[in-house]
């Protein structure tokens, strides 16, 4: 820094000062560093706090998992949540529903605009849809238990991203792990990828029986594909069936 209005020293002091007044000590001290400038310390200095944001910033990068949550700290984790930049356009975050005990656990994609406005999962048309595979099977929205890859909703309805799965990956495990479920169904493509590790598409994935860790898995179609192609409603169907014979041989064993 070069002083220009003729009062060198002080002119230095008064800008340092000024600067010390609206910036916090560790943006100070980095400031300083940059311009080369030695910042002397006493030994038992404590480190400037850095702010929450930038707290809260770090702690997603580490990606903390949540193996010992219980459901009331799981849920307050996920609604504080700022791992991923989708916690600066959500309404909501979309946490799940359901029995906290369910055989059955249902697993989508992402949230959409509707449950981003609830903070409810399958809402809409395709959650009737979603209702109505219930009642086929002799179950409730209340009896199984619902979730998501991703807790908020991702710009326009978009994909969720890999790196944004990555982020809630940890908590939807621990959902898993506290359902304990006796079977998954993944419902549409993102979701079915994600738990399944593969960029298999649903055709393939579908009418055969999967694992994740130890659980039985079924992939079907989700709901809002079914409305747009009502042909392949039968073979949702199908995969209910398996899913539900599935789900009998687990009880017998």
């Amino acid at each position: 820094m070069k002083c220009t209005c003729g009062r060198g020293k002080l002119c230095l002091t008064f800008a340092f000062t000024a600067f010390s007044m609206i910036h916090p000590e560790h943006q100070r001290r980095a400031y300083l560093q940059a311009m080369g400038i030695d910042v002397w310390l006493p030994n038992d200095a404590p480190e400037p706090a850095a702010p929450a944001s930038e707290r809260a910033a770090a702690a997603g990068s580490e990606n903390p998992g949540a193996d010992n949550l219980s459901w009331d700290e799981l849920r307050a984790c996920v609604s504080d949540c700022t791992r991923c930049e989708l916690s600066s356009s959500r309404t909501k975050t979309v946490f799940g529903v359901g029995h906290q005990s369910a055989d059955w656990m249902i697993i989508g994609e992402a949230p959409g605009a509707e449950e981003d406005r609830r903070g409810e999962p399958f809402v809409g048309r395709a959650g009737k849809m979603l209702d109505e595979m219930f009642r086929a099977i002799g179950q409730r929205r209340d009896t199984v238990f619902i979730a998501n890859i991703l807790k908020c909703r991702p710009p326009n309805n978009r994909d969720p991203l890999p790196a944004e799965a990555v982020e809630c990956r940890s908590y939807l495990e621990r959902q898993i792990a506290l359902v304990q479920p006796k079977i998954i169904l993944a419902v549409g493509k993102i979701a079915a990828q994600n738990l399944l590790q593969t960029d298999d598409p649903v055709g393939r994935m579908r009418g055969r029986p999967h694992n994740l860790k130890g659980i039985p898995l079924v992939v079907t179609y989700h709901p809002a594909y079914l409305l747009r192609s009502p042909s392949h409603k039968r073979d949702s169907w199908n995969d209910l069936c398996l899913a539900t014979r599935l789900l009998a041989e687990t009880d017998a064993a």
